[in-house]
């Protein structure tokens, strides 16, 4: 077909969608000329003497037809848009896919006599679990094959999935709608059957206790928070399952976990910055969870098991966390050693309890590190790593008795590997690296530079080009991502899909800005409640100075953020519109205040400890003053695409929704404006391996486009 006709045949379909979108909006106006009032007028907040007309409210009532005929209208309006980059969407798709190993097996994870390791087979979506007896030469048995599981599904997310301590059966919680409401079935692998058992409304949490039988799972309120804890029988009903635990408390979650000696299971009740636990023998099913550690307002205490003894990783009075071991015998606060100091310059992420060794992942400086210590003779050492940014993964180390630390590593320029550290050798062992096909990690470079924020802070900026492409003079396309929240650090890891970018010149930037935990606890302290706003002028400080050093030029910019980091985005494209050629915003948190004020919401309560209460005149006056839904504005906005699902529980898809409908009607701008609502999914998109690739194509074909690179 010729240009002319493919240009022709798009302008058609654009055409017919354009007149479905106008002709769904006039339908929704008639319609709301005989609803009821409520419907048809805006609805009006007064709070603090501040006036909010919500002009889009009613697109958050998802049972009615109108509204989700609206989203449809939305959906095929960007379709129709985007038709013309249908072929450049399908190349970088193809691209993507021949990266990959499609036939591939995971490294295999040693626990007793069985070797547990997963495998994924060209043309399916997801992976099958298996396990081998004694030898990798042995037989296979399959445990669990997601692609059954997803038979006439839209969706599947695969929560725990947890196998006796005999090995026998196999508990699993699924997710087919992306709610996160799962489902928990048993499964016996000797019979290879399902139980009749099935729990709904669970979490995704499950363990078992060391008689084969018992089981603990949560369940969840009307908001989606887990806050119940239940124990069942195995091959019993679900409804004379024994309630063991109530959290009435809204902002506090619920989970379960055993450690790793199998001796405890864990009941961690959390908000945002406190926590309290709860122990039990394992050995003893039927027996009451004890109280360990009471919650104090902003203290967090995670616990292991070593031996006879407890460690504690605690941030009372102890801001970057400390470490503490007491003995299981009286194990009350008053009791507690110190084994690790806090420091100031070093905050430790997380403990792993081995049978003689205590391994430490720490940051200092906004890397990573990893701290082996020997617990019989108190010897210590680190494992150092090469890249200027990186990731690693702590990999769930099942086995207490073993001298070898798992753990995952990644950076810009290294594909995903698996080590085994051997503690006892002090030796690094390579037990598997990811095959892209086609890379070479020589052509390309990653760099970590510092941008400098408008209070004089410096800012982490973690970056990869490809060497032959970069041209240091400002013409580079640049596709900058950030996030920012929950103190959870953006590290730099491997992306075979972003090889798509790298190859067609682009520099790849990751902004480590406050909000996160890159930095130690104050740099998430510093950008969060009435500090939020510095994640926003860092982000924009990192993007002015990527392109006054000559990395892009500001009309060669593309941003990314997802979720939390949609605020992000969301927030500085209504601050610095001008900075930015290209906006993607993947199920942005835009309608943050309007949210944050309905308590009803899932997630709601729990995060006023993040951004505050606006209930409180003086959180609700600083959360307005930023808001991106509520303070766009009428002026000239980038090229932007905005995503959601319709049936994330964590951000409402009405949020993108809404805040599309605004920029519409507000922006003076002819740049386009593309909403695309997954109407089968949740919070993370769609599931499955293909789809997540043809979904991550269509972001970057239209990043390219808008670009203006072919």
């Amino acid at each position: 077909m010729s240009l002319k006709n493919r240009i022709s045949r798009a302008t058609v379909i654009m055409s017919i969608c354009m007149a479905i979108f106008v002709g769904c909006l006039s339908f929704i106006r008639a319609e709301a000329q005989t609803a009821p009032v409520a419907k048809i007028i805006p609805k009006a907040d007064t709070l603090f003497g501040d006036i909010r007309v919500d002009n889009y409210y009613w697109i958050k009532n998802k049972s009615d037809s109108a509204v989700i005929d609206y989203i449809k209208a939305e959906n095929a309006y960007t379709e129709a848009m985007t038709a013309p980059l249908k072929g450049l969407e399908d190349q970088l798709y193809n691209e993507m896919v021949s990266r990959i190993k499609e036939t591939d097996t995971s490294s295999a994870q040693k626990i007793d006599n069985y070797y547990y390791y997963n495998r994924i087979q060209k043309g399916q979506q997801y992976p099958i679990y298996c396990r081998k007896l004694e030898s990798l030469s042995s037989k296979e048995e399959v445990i669990l094959d997601l692609n059954q599981l997803a038979q006439n599904q839209k969706y599947l997310n695969l929560g725990a999935q947890k196998v006796s301590p005999n090995h026998r059966f196999l508990a699993f919680a699924v997710d087919t709608l992306g709610s996160e409401s799962y489902a928990i079935r048993i499964k016996d692998l000797q019979a290879d059957t399902l139980f009749h058992d099935l729990i709904g409304d669970a979490g995704p949490e499950v363990e078992w206790a060391n008689d084969n039988k018992t089981i603990f799972y949560e369940t969840l309120d009307n908001t989606q928070r887990p806050y119940r804890l239940y124990r069942h029988l195995a091959g019993t009903p679900a409804n004379s399952d024994s309630m063991l635990y109530q959290e009435n408390d809204e902002a506090y979650f619920l989970s379960i976990s055993k450690t790793k000696s199998r001796k405890y299971l864990i009941l961690d009740l959390e908000s945002n910055t406190t926590n309290e636990n709860w122990y039990l023998d394992a050995d003893n099913p039927l027996g009451k969870f004890t109280i360990l550690y009471p919650r104090e307002h902003e203290v967090k205490n995670y616990i292991d098991n070593q031996g006879d003894k407890f460690f504690i990783m605690t941030n009372d009075n102890a801001k970057n966390y400390k470490v503490m071991d007491v003995s299981v015998t009286n194990p009350v606060k008053s009791n507690w050693h110190e084994y690790i100091p806090h420091s100031d310059s070093v905050k430790i992420d997380g403990i792993d309890a081995f049978k003689n060794n205590l391994v430490v992942y720490e940051r200092t400086g906004g890397l990573q590190k990893i701290r082996v210590i020997d617990l019989i003779n108190n010897k210590e050492n680190y494992i150092n790593f090469p890249d200027p940014g990186y990731t690693i993964y702590q990999a769930p180390n099942p086995v207490y008795d073993t001298p070898f630390v798992r753990f995952r590593y990644s950076s810009l320029v290294s594909p995903l590997t698996v080590y085994d550290y051997d503690m006892a050798q002090g030796k690094l062992n390579l037990i598997k690296r990811n095959d892209i096909k086609g890379y070479d990690p020589a052509n390309y470079k990653s760099e970590r530079i510092f941008a400098k924020a408008s209070d004089g802070v410096k800012v982490p900026i973690v970056l990869v080009y490809k060497k032959d492409l970069f041209k240091g003079d400002g013409t580079n396309p640049l596709f900058l991502e950030g996030y920012g929240a929950y103190g959870i650090p953006s590290d730099a890891e491997f992306s075979s899909t972003r090889i798509s970018l790298l190859d067609r010149g682009f520099v790849y930037a990751l902004a480590q800005i406050r909000g996160g935990g890159e930095m130690g606890r104050w740099w998430y302290d510093d950008g969060k409640l009435t500090h939020k706003k510095n994640t926003f002028t860092d982000f924009i400080a990192c993007g002015q100075y990527l392109v006054d050093k000559k990395y892009a030029s500001k009309d060669r910019v593309a941003i990314y953020g997802a979720s939390a980091g949609g605020l992000l985005i969301g927030s500085v494209v209504n601050i610095r519109p001008d900075l930015f050629k290209v906006v993607i915003a993947d199920v942005p948190f835009v309608d943050m205040l309007n949210t944050m004020l309905d308590p009803t919401i899932p997630l709601t309560v729990t995060e006023y400890e993040e951004w505050g209460n606006p209930h409180d005149s003086l959180a609700y006056l600083y959360m307005r003053s930023y808001s991106p839904y509520d303070n766009v504005e009428r002026k000239d906005y980038p090229a932007m695409l905005v995503t959601g699902g319709l049936n994330d529980p964590r951000v409402g898809y009405w949020e993108p929704t809404k805040w599309t409908a605004k920029l519409r009607a507000m922006k003076t701008d002819h740049n386009i404006l593309l909403l695309k609502v997954n109407m089968g999914e949740g919070h993370f998109g769609v599931s499955g391996r293909y789809a997540e690739l043809k979904d991550v194509a269509f972001q970057y074909a239209f990043c390219l486009d808008q670009l203006g690179i072919k």
